[in-house]
C-alpha cells in the first residue's frame, strides 16, 4: 500500500496509523498527528481504491452504501499491511492507534469489527457503522474516541449512536464528542481528541 512512515522520538508512544477521507492522500492527516502525539511514529496510508480518481479505502455502491465484499477484502489487506510495516519499520504492532477521518475512520472501524487486537485504540472522526449484523471480536477496555456533527449530512447522528452502542457492547471504552457542525473536520474536535489521547495513552 502507498504510504509514508515517520520515525518518532518516543519508542513507548503508540504508532499513529493515519487514514484519510475520500479524495485525500497520505499527507492529509499529518497535522493531526503533530497535534495529538508529536513524539509518535507515524504510518500514513493511502487508500487502494479510486472513485472518479479520488483515493478511498474501499468501494461503495452509493453515498452511505458500502460494498461489503470489498470492505472485508480491503480490511484484510490493511490488516496484513500493518504486520508487514511493523516488521519493516521496527515498531510494536500491538501498540498502534488509528486516526481516521470519514472513509478512513470507516476502515479503522472495520479493523475493530473484524480483528481482535487490531488496534490499541482509535480516533474516529465522522465514522459510520462499517457493517451490521456481525459478531464483533472482544474489545475489552479498548479506548475509542468518536467525533461527530449533529448536522452531518453524510453521517447521520443515529450512525454515531449505533456505532457507540456496538463498540461498547463488545467491551470498548467509547467517548463521543459532538459538534454542531456538518461533516467537516474541526480544530475543536481535534483538540478534544488530543485531550482524550493524553488521558488514555
Amino acid at each position: 500500500m502507498h504510504h509514508l512512515f515517520q520515525k518518532g522520538t518516543d519508542n513507548a508512544a503508540p504508532t499513529l496509523l493515519l487514514l484519510h477521507g475520500t479524495g485525500g492522500t497520505e499527507n492529509d492527516l499529518l497535522p493531526l498527528a503533530e497535534i495529538i502525539s508529536p513524539s509518535s511514529n507515524v504510518l500514513s496510508v493511502r487508500g487502494n481504491v479510486l472513485e472518479h480518481g479520488m483515493p478511498r479505502f474501499f468501494r461503495r455502491l452509493a453515498e452511505g452504501v458500502f460494498d461489503e465484499e470489498d470492505l472485508v477484502f480491503r480490511t484484510k489487506e490493511l490488516h496484513g499491511f500493518l504486520a508487514e510495516a511493523a516488521e519493516k519499520y521496527d515498531f510494536d504492532r500491538s501498540n498502534v492507534v488509528a486516526i481516521g477521518y470519514s472513509n478512513g475512520a470507516n476502515i479503522a472501524g472495520s479493523l475493530l469489527f473484524h480483528y481482535e487486537n487490531a488496534l490499541k485504540g482509535a480516533i474516529l472522526h465522522h465514522p459510520m457503522v462499517p457493517r451490521r449484523g456481525i459478531p464483533l471480536p472482544l474489545l475489552t477496555g479498548t479506548p475509542i474516541f468518536i467525533s461527530a456533527g449533529t448536522n452531518d449530512p453524510i453521517c447521520a447522528p443515529q450512525e454515531t449512536t449505533d456505532l457507540e452502542k456496538l463498540l461498547s457492547e463488545a467491551g470498548a471504552s467509547v467517548q463521543v464528542h459532538w459538534e454542531n457542525f456538518g461533516h467537516q473536520l474541526t480544530r475543536s474536535e481535534v483538540e478534544a481528541a488530543k485531550r482524550w489521547f493524553e488521558a488514555n495513552f
